[in-house]
């Protein structure tokens, strides 16, 4: 599975924008993302299993509310991080 990392997220990816994970579900994906970069879904999903309010997750170009959606063999994930910040 094709996962697009946001810039935020790739010092964990060692600065890798595109990124491969398995799993059948996006919980499963998250999951083999962690096992092979350690800390990033913390970044993403809370201790809930919820997404965090600042991360937006696409899997082709449907955003997903929970992470027990159901892929298929060629799906492409891309994750979205919120920017703030101002004066």
């Amino acid at each position: 599975m094709k996962v697009w990392v946001p810039a935020p997220l790739r010092s964990y990816t060692a600065g890798a924008g595109e990124v491969a994970a398995d799993g059948a579900t996006v919980r499963e994906v998250l999951q083999d993302l962690d096992r092979r970069y350690p800390g990033i879904r913390f970044r993403m999903i809370d201790e809930q299993d919820g997404i965090r309010q600042h991360i937006k997750i696409f899997v082709n170009a449907d955003q997903i509310r929970a992470i027990d959606r159901a892929l298929a063999a060629g799906d492409e994930i891309q994750i979205i991080c919120a920017l703030s910040g101002g004066s």
